[in-house]
């Protein structure tokens, strides 16, 4: 999860267990108004095999999906659109399930919104990335004619726009909203929690780190200009937050009260 930056250094705020596996969320983002319910992501879904949980030790027991949506009083059948920032399985694996042996759409009702250049990535990976991508959670989208495929840095929704970077993936796209006073920035796998923030922190997942580098210093400069709220999808505690400027740089804002 930190590329190069030595263990010392990022154990000290993430600290691993007797499998060198750190904490993490996979965490959705719910937005409604204007006749929309829109969900941003929708994790790792239901499909994993017992040893595939094994080694992610992925554990529903405290928050699952369809019961974080109920607490919102919102079913599944009532989302209207899904925006996957990317098809990697723990982004995208919740799109579909398995019932009675068959693939079904989790949320039957919606529009899934992929970049088209990341669904050619998805089709055609590498052997670096093959790992991250399973057909199953996106394959059926297209088979069910429910995909969109999108271009670019659009406006895919009113106060909804994409920004599209390629340094974890191509075309990975990250969410922006904004109400004219507010800007919430959905940061995916470009800052997966406050501890990426500083600039070397990079995964080893990302499949052009110097492009992820240079993106990292524009957002943050952008995200700082701008007071822009950064969501974190994977940050096990921090939901949100802000940024500051410090004497290393632009680090996370711990004082910012949302």
């Amino acid at each position: 999860m930190f590329g190069i930056v030595p263990k010392p250094l990022w154990s000290k705020l993430n600290p691993p267990d007797e499998r060198n596996r750190i904490e993490l969320a996979a965490r959705s983002l719910l937005i409604a108004g204007r006749g929309k319910t829109i969900l941003v992501d929708n994790g790792n879904g239901s499909k994993f095999t017992q040893k595939q949980a094994d080694i992610y030790r992925l554990d529903n027991t405290a928050f699952d999906l369809k019961r974080s949506l109920a607490l919102h009083g919102c079913a599944a059948s009532d989302i209207t659109d899904v925006i996957l920032t990317h098809l990697h399985f723990d982004h995208a694996g919740g799109s579909t399930f398995f019932e009675d042996g068959k693939l079904k759409l989790t949320f039957p009702k919606a529009r899934y919104h992929v970049q088209k250049a990341h669904w050619e990535r998805a089709l055609h990976p590498s052997e670096k990335d093959r790992g991250s991508f399973m057909q199953d959670d996106f394959i059926p989208l297209h088979d069910l004619g429910v995909l969109e495929l999108v271009e670019g840095e659009i406006e895919l929704f009113p106060d909804i726009s994409l920004l599209v970077l390629n340094g974890h993936t191509t075309a990975l796209q990250l969410p922006k909203i904004s109400d004219g006073k507010r800007t919430l920035l959905y940061c995916c796998d470009l800052f997966p929690t406050t501890s990426h923030i500083p600039l070397p922190y990079i995964m080893a997942y990302d499949l052009r780190p110097l492009d992820t580098l240079e993106e990292k210093r524009r957002i943050l400069g952008r995200a700082l200009d701008e007071n822009w709220i950064l969501f974190f999808e994977h940050d096990p505690r921090i939901v949100a937050g802000r940024v500051k400027q410090t004497e290393r740089g632009i680090g996370f804002d711990s004082t910012v009260d949302l």
